[in-house]
């Protein structure tokens, strides 16, 4: 492991993250934590050595560096940064990374000892699987934590799948086997729209993370992204008739099944929620005309 001029002390730090591969359709859990990189001006603080994780002929290095400046190669590895949100008293850890190739569980091993010396108190995955889903609705998002009580208070949808996994599932069960709090979102993304970006499971993954970590994330223009997105994919399906019928057909068997509508206190608490992250007033609510 390679460190970069220590490692900082951090304020009760929560660690998100997400890596390229299996575990991640459409780019969008990567995509999450790249815009968590943006907009909270995380510093890089280590990397894994990618000697023993790594299949350099599957993953290949790249060299950079424009003519005439020095020539460098990047190798690909698994990278942790650090972040300092405004308005929050803790720090995030934003691990960005590849499913690694071999040695799985020493990987998951090294992983938690950093975040072990870091004193992070939770781990929050991400992935995105391919799904049979309407464009149209919501992007559904199921996850597993290991707390009982975070999963009902974060309305967990619990996964029925059953067959190989990737490093996201093993990672999260080297976390319950060492004790620390884990929590996983996964986020359901179109299979007949799978090509990179998914603007729209991106921002619902990041809705997931304002809701784990209980403050807001800067969204810059990934609602109006994830609106062109869904426009793109419209007219793909107008033109082909086949997929038109095919997400119509989609539609028509979620229905509202499991959509259940919230209760007045319930609406309360998100509304308080709402504001406390977003530091606003209180604007017109159901009830108040």
């Amino acid at each position: 492991m390679t460190e970069f001029d220590g490692l900082p002390v951090l304020r009760s730090p929560v660690a998100i993250a997400a890596f390229e591969g299996w575990n991640d359709a459409a780019d969008a859990s990567t995509a999450a934590v790249e815009h968590l990189q943006e907009v909270w001006r995380a510093r890089e603080i280590a990397a894994l050595d990618p000697e023993e994780f790594y299949d350099f002929q599957v993953s290949r290095p790249t060299i950079t560096g424009s003519s005439g400046d020095a020539r460098r190669i990047e190798w690909p590895t698994t990278r942790f940064m650090v972040a300092s949100p405004e308005g929050t008293d803790r720090d995030v850890v934003l691990i960005h990374g590849i499913e690694p190739s071999m040695r799985w569980r020493t990987f998951c091993e090294q992983v938690l000892e950093l975040c072990h010396s870091l004193e992070v108190n939770r781990v929050v995955l991400l992935g995105a699987l391919l799904a049979d889903v309407p464009y149209t609705r919501p992007l559904p998002i199921s996850g597993t934590a290991s707390e009982k009580e975070a999963a009902q208070r974060l309305q967990l949808v619990p996964t029925r799948y059953d067959g190989p996994t990737g490093i996201v599932g093993v990672l999260q069960d080297a976390c319950a086997r060492a004790e620390v709090d884990a929590v996983s979102f996964w986020v359901h993304v179109p299979h007949y729209a799978n090509n990179p970006p998914c603007p729209k499971a991106t921002l619902a993954l990041l809705h997931r993370v304002e809701d784990v970590l209980d403050l807001p994330v800067p969204m810059a223009d990934m609602a109006e992204e994830a609106a062109k997105w869904e426009a793109r994919v419209r007219t793909t399906a107008e033109q082909d008739a086949e997929l038109g019928e095919y997400v119509r057909e989609l539609e028509e068997r979620v229905g509202d099944a499991g959509i259940q509508p919230l209760t007045g206190d319930e609406i309360a608490q998100e509304f308080e929620k709402y504001l406390r992250r977003r530091g606003g007033s209180a604007g017109p609510t159901a009830g108040s005309w």
